[in-house]
């Protein structure tokens, strides 16, 4: 049974940082792809950065040069480093894990991230 559990979400001030952790289990993590995705009231879920197996990394535009993902495969963690943070940024931020052969997807729960102004 995948798991995915994702903590280090909280309450931040503008221009704060906070570091997200993603835990995984039931999969044989260094074969995945993963990815932070957060969804804001109203609006849909989005992609925010991806971390490939070849630890090539992508970013949306929006936070680019202020976070960074990262992954550690002997830990089965994926974290995410978000710094200078803004109002915008307040959404679930949400773990994924997927491999394209097989076609498998995963998701973990969320983490609340709330940046007050």
């Amino acid at each position: 049974q995948v798991q995915l559990v994702e903590s280090g979400g909280g309450l931040v001030q503008a221009g704060g940082s906070l570091r997200l952790s993603c835990a995984a289990s039931g999969l044989i993590f260094s074969r995945y792809d993963m990815g932070w995705y957060r969804q804001a009231p109203g609006k849909q879920r989005e992609l925010v950065a991806r971390i490939f197996t070849t630890n090539t990394t992508n970013y949306a535009d929006s936070v680019k040069d202020r976070f960074t993902i990262s992954r550690d495969n002997a830990k089965k963690a994926v974290y995410l480093q978000m710094n200078s943070l803004r109002p915008e940024d307040t959404a679930v931020y949400y773990c994924n894990a997927g491999r394209v052969i097989p076609a498998l997807n995963y998701w973990g729960q969320g983490t609340q991230v709330t940046v007050s102004s």
